[in-house]
């Protein structure tokens, strides 16, 4: 089977675990692969601070955190995107408001935004979806406006740019995520990057229990989101073939949408003049001809060899969403339509031309054994 998705994990990695190991630092409470990799990274990201935290989620979490955003309070946030985004929200106690999608980028409409602002409204969430970024001059501007502030979820967007800057230093925060699929890893993971400097004091005190002074009292509700440093030099290792690893999603991308050309039913992704796409998977909407499906065609797909994931279901569909007390009812056809059609095909920096060539001629194969009816 050609899966979605392989971790690359090389020698360097492995002696950097190992090295972390022999120096006992298996926790996130001391040693100097955290600290190192929050600095390699926030450098990365043109950002002044990096906070290393257990995951993307817990980053999100507690960015929201940071920003006292709590119970009665709403957050607009991308309706095509991981529940991860909507949970920090949730767990924070607010309500995630969401945002459909703009046909092209899949990103959230910035058109909407306005519309949904109420005066509970605390902060606008936006993702950049698969790597492709938000236009977060805009956001900005309209976030200024009305006197927001702006999580960047950047999970799946390492190194993206919007008119040469790199996203999650852009808004008050961006949160990444280092699972196993995404750009870099370490195995599990993640980091929210500021320019504020009380906002990572706020940060770094939130992630470590808030101990006080003295240390075991506490004036506020902490977590505890700690990156172990063994995790920390496997992402110093990994940090240093960031680089390589997005060239490498930009060039299957390219072999993509040349194999991929031609057909019809299938809304390849696309990279706005202003942006830098990271292709973090590469995603195609299939836009199906009378008896056509889009789960027989993953279906035929991994008949073949060849897997696949839908796209994410949106956040006006999830249930425990719409049972939380000040939840509102928006539609959001877009991201629907995004959910019931799109999918992303194999992304590993191992994907060779032929694995693709191969690909195409498959979703070749299905279009022609059931045809379109005009």
């Amino acid at each position: 089977m050609l899966p979605v998705f392989e971790p690359e994990i090389g020698e360097e990695e492995v002696a950097l675990v190992v090295d972390a190991l022999r120096k006992g630092e298996i926790s996130g409470s001391f040693g100097g692969y955290v600290p190192a990799f929050e600095e390699g990274f926030a450098k990365f990201c043109e950002a002044r601070f990096g906070v290393a935290v257990t995951s993307g989620t817990t980053a999100l979490e507690l960015a929201v955190a940071a920003l006292d955003i709590g119970a009665g309070d709403e957050v607009l946030v991308s309706a095509c995107t991981n529940i991860a985004s909507a949970l920090a929200i949730y767990r924070n106690g607010a309500v995630p408001i969401p945002v459909d999608s703009e046909p092209e980028t899949w990103n959230l409409d910035l058109d909407l935004i306005e519309s949904l602002i109420t005066p509970r409204t605390k902060a606008i969430l936006p993702v950049h979806i698969y790597g492709h970024p938000v236009d977060m001059a805009q956001v900005t501007a309209i976030a200024k406006k009305h006197g927001l502030a702006v999580i960047e979820d950047a999970a799946e967007a390492h190194g993206a740019e919007v008119r040469g800057r790199k996203v999650g230093a852009i808004g008050d925060m961006g949160c990444f995520s280092f699972y196993a699929n995404k750009i870099i890893t370490t195995g599990e993971g993640g980091m929210v990057v500021t320019n504020d400097e009380k906002l990572v004091q706020k940060l770094r005190l939130l992630r470590n229990l808030a101990f006080g002074q003295p240390r075991f009292y506490h004036e506020v509700a902490g977590f505890n989101f700690r990156m172990t440093g063994m995790q920390a030099a496997l992402g110093v290792a990994q940090l240093h073939k960031i680089e390589q690893r997005i060239a490498d999603r930009r060039r299957i991308a390219a072999m993509y949408n040349s194999h991929l050309a031609g057909i019809e039913e299938l809304q390849l992704p696309i990279e706005r003049p202003w942006a830098k796409n990271v292709y973090w998977m590469y995603a195609v909407v299939f836009q199906p001809r009378a008896s056509q499906r889009r789960d027989e065609l993953l279906e035929f797909l991994r008949e073949r060899g060849i897997d696949t994931r839908t796209m994410f279901c949106p956040m006006n569909l999830q249930p425990f969403l719409e049972k939380q007390q000040g939840y509102r009812k928006i539609a959001c056809p877009v991201a629907e339509n995004l959910w019931a059609n799109g999918f992303y095909l194999p992304s590993s920096s191992s994907v060779t031309e032929t694995d693709i060539a191969r690909i195409a001629d498959a979703i070749r194969q299905y279009l022609t054994s059931v045809p379109s009816r005009r």
